[in-house]
């Protein structure tokens, strides 16, 4: 009986302990309607975490001040010291603060589960995180101080929607209007990536959104080399990230690893050509040399040579009739 009764408990107490699991986890995903930074790394998103909360306070508190934090009453110390002697006023004060909040503090960043691999979300409370992560990259650009080892990319996610065809455009028709809706225009480019989705085509969602801008301003063109601005479309399951941002390309598509290497210089088009034409000028004059020196040569020793190239001939007419002869 009692091992009846201890298997029944292990297992009632496995129940219990996945479902906790299970509804802790779906409380901390990436969910519509959301808004904060992709971050991307190489199979340790345990330390990509840490290393993404220590870069993201320290560029946050340059451009945005130090975060502000307030306890969950909103009380001071100095009130929360005259309430002391009466504890149940004290109490009940805070149980109707909270309900008349309706929610704890909540911080400026916070990591959620993605819902894919390698790929982790930080949640974002009252910041722009499209101008915070352009602010990072820029001054990463410039010192070209390596600040992290394990992050990769950092994709801002100003929107979330469903991540259904219908739905992704229904939301870009008022999300895209400040960067290309008349009189606004620029060029632009779609950079489109699904993680653990396979009901979206790539190509298809590419041409409905590029006619979707089209509308919003005939002038808008596309351009794959330096675009202005880059639409970035990242789908994770049912979920799809949107964002607008500058200078893509030039900060290596967001990589943070990429943007503080040196730049390499590319080759001037003009000294290639010419150097070009050089060589075939040496090579020609080369040639010529040799060609010259073959002639003089052949001018000095022509009668040998003509008695070489005769000789055969004649061998050959002297075998030819001691043959006929026999």
């Amino acid at each position: 009986m009692s091992a009846v009764a201890n298997d029944s408990r292990k297992r009632s107490k496995k129940r219990y302990v996945a479902g906790h699991n299970k509804r802790w986890k779906g409380s901390r995903e990436l969910e519509v309607g959301m808004q904060g930074i992709l971050i991307t790394c190489n199979m340790n998103e345990r330390k990509c975490t840490a290393e993404a909360f220590n870069l993201l306070n320290e560029y946050a508190d340059q451009l945005f001040g130090p975060e502000k934090l307030q306890d969950n009453n909103g009380s001071s110390s100095e009130e929360e010291e005259a309430d002391e002697e009466d504890v149940d006023v004290a109490l009940k004060k805070e149980v109707a603060q909270l309900q008349a909040s309706g929610a704890k503090r909540e911080r400026r960043f916070q990591a959620l589960e993605s819902g894919a691999n390698n790929v982790i979300f930080i949640k974002t409370h009252n910041l722009e995180s499209d101008k915070l992560v352009h602010h990072i990259l820029s001054d990463l650009h410039t010192t070209k101080k390596k600040k992290s080892r394990v992050i990769l990319r950092m994709l801002p996610v100003t929107g979330t929607c469903k991540a259904f065809q219908e739905d992704m455009v229904k939301y870009l028709t008022t999300f895209l209007e400040p960067w290309f809706k008349t009189p606004n225009c620029g060029t632009y480019q779609i950079a489109f990536k699904a993680r653990n989705s396979s009901h979206n085509k790539r190509d298809e969602i590419i041409k409905s959104i590029a006619g979707l801008v089209g509308k919003l301003n005939p002038k808008n063109k596309v351009d794959l080399t330096n675009p202005e601005l880059t639409i970035i479309v990242e789908v994770i399951k049912a979920v799809c990230c949107l964002s607008v941002v500058k200078d893509y390309t030039v900060y290596r598509k967001y990589n943070v690893q990429e943007v503080v290497k040196e730049d390499t210089p590319k080759p001037d088009v003009t000294t290639v050509k010419k150097s070009d034409a050089n060589a075939a000028e040496q090579k020609e004059e080369h040639d010529a040399d040799e060609t010259n020196k073959k002639e003089e040569k052949g001018e000095e020793d022509g009668g040998e040579e003509d008695g070489d190239k005769n000789g055969p001939q004649d061998k050959k007419e002297v075998d030819k009739g001691e043959g006929d002869g026999e």
